[in-house]
Formats: structure tokens, C-alpha cells, sequence
């Protein structure tokens, strides 16, 4: 059935990362040693000249006591709530997919996700389904050696992709475009369905929830993702045969909370159970197409704040974090209700970057990229 996947050498995983291989094995490449991360103005003037964001690093720093506590009040407050949804998504998983799968995470918000489900499915059915994470990039799609590895292991079972959260949708549009070329250059039909643990964008049919609350993995960069970096593709160094590349920070070991933000969330299945089974049996029952609500966001903001290019809004509370994070923020805009916002309003007085409200529909929040070119 595969015959086509081994026209090419394909390259063995190697161990990566701060998690235990029994909960996932990265099929990534080290490039440590090969890159240099950039500072946040230079990769901003770089990605808005042309450059691919895939192709240079952001440097990533050692949260700061204040943010650490951020995410330690955020991971006390939510862990119960992210338990559900994780319950939730898995069993949508199990229903929809049945029990012979490979869960497939997309590096790197969406790795830690999937060891969570990966642990709701042996807590509740006793499974231990395989779980790799990878990397897509917008705009030059996912990993085939990745995927070919996988479907040369795993012969007879089904991928199930995985994510953290939608924001506008530009992953699950990239996936789906990933998919259909795999198709076409491998004769392999892949399922594009992906799982998320949050959707508030109303981008996909599978998910744990569709409201905008703050995941508390979406609080840092690769302290809370196995310590590898978001993925890379320069054809300088990932050739023809390799896996797409991410840096190890080793350096952050000390201050890693990868494993105690899995177990925190894991502990808390034996609890929320029966919240997670009233949960599924709505969802079971109702119409759960996606209807794209966010993009209405997304849209309006783009005409009141006459922004020339899209992907330079970054909604809900993941997204936002992340612009506050990686990028030069112009603005943040909240919806009034700051109940959820601590950490936004947090990050955006320390790098003094003005909170506006106006109203959202889909999400809490909105993060807007900074033109460097005078917009």
C-alpha cells in the first residue's frame, strides 16, 4: 500500500527534548548548533521584508519571576477546566476515530495537548496509542519525511493531527492543503480533521471547547513545550532527507515546567469525569460545523484599524500571548473583560504596549503586529 513512501531515504528520530519518549517522540532535527537566534526587532524586519518566518529563531529568554508566577496562578485556576476539554477532545477522538490511531502533534503548542490525550486514553480505556510531534509551517506546509516515517511504522492505524488552539485558522487551512498534496505526490490519503484542545475561532469540528480561555501552556515559549524551540526550514540546513529542524535549549533545563504542567492537568482526570461525559454528550447531539465566527473579528479590525495585511492580527488569548512574546506589538485589544487577562495586561505594561477595548464576538482579546513600514 505504501510502496511509494520508501522511494526515499528517510531519516531515524533521535532523542529531543525535555519529556519522556513514552509520551512522545519528536520526529524533529537538532539544529542547535547551526542557527542564531534573532532579537524581536530585527526578526520583525526581517519577516515584514520577506523573509520566512520558519527560516531564523527568536531568542528566548528565562521567563521572569513575575511571569513565571503568571503561569503558575494561570495552571492553579485552569487546571480542572483544561482537564475537561482535554476528556473532551479525546473522547470526540475515540468516537469519531475509533481506538486504532496514531496521535500526530503540531510542534510545538500542539505537543504538550497531545500528551494529554495520549494520558486521558490510557487513564480511561487502558490504550497506549503512539504519539509523535512534527512540524507545519504556514506557507511551506508539513513535514513528509515526518509523515512518511510514521505511516512506514504504523501501517495499520489512522493519524489523528493535533493542535493547541485555533486562532485564525491559518494551520487548519494549512493542514488541509498538506493533505491534499501528500495525496497527490504519494498516493496516501490522509484525514485533515484536526483535534484542538480550544476553538475559539470555530475553525474545526473537533475540540475540548470552544470558548477563549487562557491555556496555560500558552503562557511560555519552550519551557513548558519539552524545551525545543518553534520549528525551522532553510534549505541550508534541512536537506532533502531530514526532518524539519528546532532548536534544544538545554540551557533552560532549570526552569522547564514541561513535565509538572502534564502531570498538574493529568492529575486532575479522576475528577472531571463526569463533567467531561455531560460534555461529549452535548457535543454528540449538536451541530459543530465550523463557521469560521472569528474570522468576523478578525475582519472588523482590520477595517477600523485599516491594516493592510492580515496575518498581522493575531486573535485570542493564545495568539495575543504569543505577539507579546515574539513580536513588536502595536496594540492589544480586549473585550472589556479582563477576568481572563492577567497575563496580557501583565506582558503589555512590562513592554508598554497600549490595551484598547472594543467589542469581540469570538475571542477575549486580539494582538496587533506593529508595521515597520510606516502603516
Amino acid at each position: 500500500m505504501f510502496e511509494k513512501l520508501n522511494e526515499k531515504a528517510i531519516p531515524k528520530p533521535q532523542p529531543l527534548g525535555s519529556y519522556s519518549q513514552q509520551d512522545v517522540i519528536f520526529l524533529l532535527k537538532d539544529i542547535a548548533h547551526l542557527i542564531k537566534e534573532k532579537g524581536n526587532e530585527e526578526r520583525e524586519a526581517a519577516i515584514q521584508s520577506g523573509i520566512h518566518y520558519s527560516e531564523m529563531l527568536p531568542i528566548e529568554y528565562e521567563p521572569s519571576k513575575q511571569y513565571m508566577q503568571i503561569f503558575y496562578d494561570s495552571l492553579e485556576k485552569y487546571d480542572r477546566r483544561v482537564a475537561i476539554a482535554t476528556g473532551v477532545v479525546a473522547e470526540m477522538i475515540i468516537n469519531k476515530r475509533g481506538r486504532n490511531i496514531i496521535l500526530v502533534s503540531l510542534a510545538r503548542a500542539g505537543t504538550p495537548v497531545g500528551i494529554l490525550i495520549k494520558r486521558y486514553l490510557a487513564y480511561k480505556y487502558d490504550i497506549d496509542i503512539p504519539h509523535y510531534s512534527i512540524s507545519i509551517i504556514r506557507g511551506k506546509g508539513i513535514d513528509e519525511n515526518a509523515i512518511r516515517y510514521i505511516l512506514l511504522h504504523h501501517p495499520d492505524a489512522q493519524i489523528q493531527f493535533v493542535d493547541g488552539w485555533t486562532g485564525k485558522g491559518a494551520i487548519t487551512n494549512e493542514l488541509q492543503q498538506a493533505c491534499r498534496k501528500f495525496e497527490l505526490k504519494w498516493d496516501v490519503c490522509l484525514n485533515d480533521d484536526l483535534a484542538v484542545l480550544a476553538d475559539p475561532g470555530h475553525c474545526v469540528h473537533t475540540f475540548g471547547t470552544r470558548e477563549d480561555f487562557l491555556i496555560p501552556s500558552a503562557c511560555l515559549n519552550a519551557t513548558v513545550s519539552g524545551l525545543v524551540s518553534r520549528t525551522v526550514h532553510r534549505k541550508d540546513l534541512i536537506k532533502e532527507n531530514d526532518f524539519h529542524g528546532v532548536k534544544f535549549y538545554k540551557e533552560l533545563v532549570d526552569v522547564d515546567v514541561s513535565r509538572l504542567f502534564i502531570e498538574t492537568i493529568s492529575a486532575q482526570f479522576p475528577f472531571v469525569i463526569n463533567a467531561i461525559n455531560e460534555q461529549v454528550s452535548h457535543l454528540l447531539i449538536s451541530s459543530n460545523e465550523p463557521l469560521w465566527l472569528g474570522m468576523k473579528d478578525v475582519r472588523r479590525l482590520q477595517k477600523t484599524f485599516q491594516i493592510s495585511n492580515i496575518h498581522f492580527i493575531k486573535p485570542g488569548i493564545g495568539e495575543t500571548t504569543r505577539v507579546l512574546l515574539r513580536r513588536i506589538p502595536w496594540k492589544i485589544i480586549i473585550n472589556g473583560n479582563e477576568e481572563h487577562l492577567q497575563h496580557i495586561i501583565q506582558l503589555a505594561k512590562e513592554r508598554a504596549v497600549p490595551v484598547e477595548t472594543h467589542p469581540l464576538l469570538a475571542y477575549h482579546c486580539c494582538g496587533l503586529v506593529k508595521s515597520l513600514k510606516g502603516e
